[in-house]
């Protein structure tokens, strides 16, 4: 007897092989069986023809730390198939902190008494918090060394003396102990920027004792996209990591040759035995928050003290005259391809690009966009905007190397509920059936079986999950059901909480999430701990 039976669809196995019309039978939570099973009894039975019935999609960079503590029903990735998702990046995590009940404000939807009451200081203990919330989908997180970095220093403007990188080695240590997927980095954020590589080695070296990832937002993607890229290399050739370049694609003001030179970069580093692979987001807007433009000394002291500083016009004009934002769309005064993205005090604004935003208010739009700021708040560090920064022919040439993952870099959000107001990127509601649609089917950038090794089983082995992302019998039933020929983002620039078309069912843990394209009150997610390199 079978909980559920998957009847007559075409199975893809994760690992890119041809699919095959087969039979997936799930019992107390795991694939039992596959094969021909149409004949065996079962307490529900899916008939699946003519659809793929894949694993569970691997979301290996999102931003979802504290918005599924807020809602844990991870409605914007159920809808589009995702089952796991893999939390701090960008060197940001909502652990360790310096005391419990200490701020998270980095992290995206943080919201004072947000979290319900529930408080931590360390890793694990974070861990322990998120496991207590009902989750839509499982979740693996890394701890960010922006937030180690702030445990230690707090909003110092330095990097840390040899005694502080001790400390926070020792505390990257107990995270990654205490079930940490890897360590991550945000090199073009606060306080990121202003480490060096000797700051970040130690802190690579814990990881890489233990077989885990280091992930790593690089410090420029532009102008000097090379020793942005050279930095993350070298971190890990000299502590022995292994290294995920996230989101990867070059920014506008790079060379029309950078990521072809960035592929041979890395070329030449695995030649010489290094583990790099790398992943992009599947579409050219690049969304980030609007404090990062800030220069570092504008930073210091944290978000009252900055907005502060931008009240004096003297300080806007040298925020203005920076050489080197981190982007360079803005300093080419590109508002037009410039859009809100999140804000609470303008919610109206959203999806208006900053040169009309400029228009409305009479302003210069960088005016705009510090007034913005300072109407925001305590919550101006998830004053976000998206960019028109990224190119689509980059994309997919990176696609066509065989390490290249797909991810959405977006937060697990909702339309309804307490995070119906957030927003953290253009495609959150539909990064994987966009990735599924324009590349696959329609640009035909990679086969579909391979499409889906690229979020599934290639995810899965960079983490270190050796029961998830392939349809293999004893593995966990994650599996995704979806129609190839209809599957559809429906997100656009002015209406970005639209859900997908194509997705038919979703199961986390042997749960159906979604059962004929209706999500369900299953919430079979849980908390990963054990990866194994």
């Amino acid at each position: 007897m079978f909980d559920t039976l998957f009847i007559g669809g075409t199975v893809y196995d994760g690992d890119g092989g041809p699919p095959v019309r087969q039979d997936l039978g799930v019992r107390d939570g795991r694939l039992a069986a596959i094969g021909e099973l149409a004949g065996a009894a079962a307490r529900q039975r899916l008939d699946v023809a003519g659809l793929a019935v894949a694993p569970g999609f691997i979301d290996l960079h999102t931003h979802s730390d504290f918005t599924l503590l807020v809602d844990g029903r991870a409605q914007s990735q159920v809808h589009q198939g995702v089952t796991t998702e893999v939390i701090g990046q960008c060197g940001v995590s909502c652990a360790p902190l310096r005391q419990r009940g200490d701020t998270v404000d980095l992290a995206a939807g943080h919201a004072p008494g947000a979290a319900g009451g529930r408080q931590w200081r360390s890793f694990g203990e974070y861990l322990d918090a998120l496991s207590a919330s009902p989750l839509g989908v499982n979740v693996a997180a890394f701890v960010g060394h922006g937030t180690v970095h702030r445990a230690v220093l707090g909003d110092a403007l330095h990097a840390g003396e040899v005694e502080d990188i001790a400390r926070m080695k020792r505390l990257v240590e107990e995270a990654l102990d205490d079930g940490a997927a890897g360590l991550s980095s945000g090199l073009e954020y606060w306080p990121g920027i202003l480490s060096s590589p000797e700051h970040l080695v130690p802190l690579c070296e814990a990881a890489a004792q233990r077989g885990k990832l280091y992930s790593t937002h690089v410090r420029n993607r532009d102008r000097h996209y090379d020793l942005g890229f050279g930095e993350a290399i070298s971190a890990a050739r000299q502590s022995g990591a292994r290294l995920q370049i996230s989101h990867m694609q070059t920014k506008y003001g790079a060379p029309a040759y950078a990521g072809e030179h960035t592929l041979e970069l890395i070329a030449a580093a695995r030649r010489h035995g290094m583990d790099i692979a790398f992943d992009v987001i599947p579409h050219d807007w690049n969304n980030t928050s609007i404090i990062a433009i800030l220069p570092k000394w504008v930073r210091e002291g944290g978000t009252r003290a900055t907005l502060e500083r931008l009240k004096d016009a003297a300080v806007r004009q040298k925020v203005k005259d920076n050489p080197a934002p981190m982007l360079l769309i803005v300093k080419a005064g590109q508002w037009h391809k410039v859009r809100l993205l999140n804000a609470r005090a303008n919610r109206a604004l959203i999806g208006t690009d900053f040169a009309e935003i400029g228009r409305q208010r009479g302003v210069d739009p960088y005016d705009a966009a510090m007034d913005m700021l300072i109407e925001e708040g305590d919550d101006a560090p998830r004053l976000m905007w998206a960019t028109q920064s990224f190119s689509d022919r980059e994309i997919e040439m990176f696609m066509r190397d065989s390490a290249c993952a797909v991810i959405s870099d977006t937060a697990a959000l909702a339309p309804d509920g307490a995070l119906a107001d957030q927003l953290f990127s253009l495609s959150g509601y539909g990064w994987a059936a966009r990735f599924l649609r324009h590349y696959v089917r329609e640009r035909q950038v990679l086969p579909l079986s391979d499409a889906i090794r690229r979020i599934t089983a290639l995810p899965a082995s960079r983490l270190g999950l050796t029961d998830r992302g392939r349809l293999q019998v004893g593995h966990w039933a994650d599996v995704t059901v979806f129609n190839p020929e209809q599957i559809e983002a429906r997100f656009t620039v002015s209406q970005p909480r639209a859900y997908p078309g194509g997705i038919v069912h979703v199961m986390v843990n042997g749960k159906l999430a979604m059962h004929d394209g209706h999500r369900t009150e299953h919430h079979g997610g849980r908390v990963l701990r054990e990866f194994r390199a």
